[in-house]
């Protein structure tokens, strides 16, 4: 198996303490100098040019999905040329009244390379078994759904 670290680095940079006064802005520090700027979402007085967590999950899900759609095609010999999703996380109040994410929609459109032909039904198997096979989608409890996008 593996284990996947990242450092989260957050410092106080303001004089006040106040909610509305300090700061959100952080760094995920996955190593090898790979760090990303964060932030809390601009709804909750986030930096809104930096990743927030809500995205990240969303990115994170979308990745996943991505990966295992690949790799699927690849083994099919079906070569994908352009892959993009438009992906939304989103966040609602749960039966305790607290916030969570509650949803994931998937939107992703394929483009394969000339002259492979891909029907519907196998597109939509395809993104059916990647769904089954993300890790990340069977980790949590979120609903998370797959549009595909059509041409």
């Amino acid at each position: 198996m593996s284990q996947h670290n990242v450092t989260l680095n957050w410092f106080k940079q303001t004089e006040s303490f106040a909610y509305k006064d300090y700061n959100r802005d952080h760094q995920w520090d996955f190593g090898e100098g790979l760090v990303v700027n964060a932030s809390s979402a601009p709804e909750f007085l986030g930096n809104p040019e930096y990743a927030d967590p809500e995205r990240a999950f969303a990115a994170s899900l979308s990745s996943c999905h991505l990966l295992f759609f690949i790799a699927i095609c690849s083994k099919k010999r079906l070569v994908v040329q352009d892959y993009t999703d438009q992906a939304t996380a989103f966040l609602e109040p749960d039966e305790q009244g607290g916030l969570i994410i509650s949803k994931v929609i998937l939107r992703p459109k394929v483009t394969f390379a000339a002259g492979i032909d891909v029907s519907r039904d196998v597109l939509e198997k395809i993104h059916h078994q990647s769904h089954e096979k993300c890790f990340l989608a069977k980790s949590v409890k979120s609903e998370v759904s797959i549009e595909p996008v059509w041409d």
